[in-house]
């Protein structure tokens, strides 16, 4: 039985609901700007989650006939452009926080426990999110920023967070992660790890089977209880806080 010595979390749709009123907005601008007539709606962009990573969405739209041919240079410069785009929106403050991610983060840290990032979204663009949404204090409290490309095979392989405790040298055992979607929960379950869903708009009808607890949100002391959709280990919760984390490493 393993203490909790490390929490990853994941970026877009668990940090923030960046997805539907962030990237995906971006990516239009980013269409636009090149002379594109493609938009994403709302609904599109739901389907496209299921492949990982922006220059990936990119490729599977125009292998579907969505987009226009274009190499991958092209798709590079225009996910580069839409990168840009996303870090506007952030720094504009359109992208807040979801519930209970600072005040669960600020609780961890209080306790020594160790923190870091598993994402595929871009450095630039976890960047943007930690000075604009956090704080830039957060670059040196989280001990890893692991993202992007930095490793070869993105969700739902388990290479992000294998990555993220090699460098942090703690163990799969020592570690929960957060996570918003199925890809994440297959990345951190491979990675034979404990995870959390905070499910979202886009992710509510994924399946989560096997997952050590499934909330609509980490939630607040002074709101409304969250809604419990898994919770396997018969927790009492109101809010999430580190001692229901510690008690579902605890088993």
């Amino acid at each position: 039985m393993a203490e909790l010595k490390c929490i990853l979390w994941d970026v877009d749709g668990t940090l923030a609901d960046t997805e539907r009123d962030g990237h995906r907005v971006a990516f239009n601008m980013a269409f636009e700007e090149a002379g594109l007539s493609r938009q994403w709606d709302v609904a599109t962009y739901g389907e496209l989650l299921a492949v990982t990573g922006g220059k990936e969405r990119i490729r599977f739209d125009i292998d579907r006939g969505g987009m226009p041919e274009m190499p991958f240079e092209e798709i590079a410069k225009l996910h580069a452009r839409k990168t840009i785009h996303y870090q506007t929106l952030i720094a504009d403050g359109l992208i807040p926080l979801r519930p209970g991610v600072r005040r669960l983060l600020e609780e961890a840290y209080a306790a020594g426990i160790t923190l870091g990032v598993s994402t595929t979204t871009t450095p630039a663009a976890l960047d943007a999110l930690i000075e604009h949404s956090l704080g830039k204090e957060w670059f040196d409290r989280f001990a890893v920023l692991a993202a992007g490309d930095i490793v070869p095979a993105k969700k739902p392989a388990p290479d992000i967070y294998l990555y993220a405790i090699d460098k942090l040298g703690v163990s799969a055992a020592e570690t929960i992660a957060l996570e918003d979607s199925s890809n994440g929960w297959k990345s951190v379950r491979d990675a034979d790890m404990k995870c959390v869903i905070t499910i979202n708009d886009y992710t509510a009808d994924h399946d989560f089977t096997g997952a050590d607890l499934v909330v609509s949100e980490l939630g607040e002391a002074d709101s409304d209880a969250i809604k419990l959709l898994q919770n396997p280990h018969a927790l009492d919760i109101h809010h999430v806080e580190l001692k229901h984390l510690q008690a579902i490493m605890h088993g």
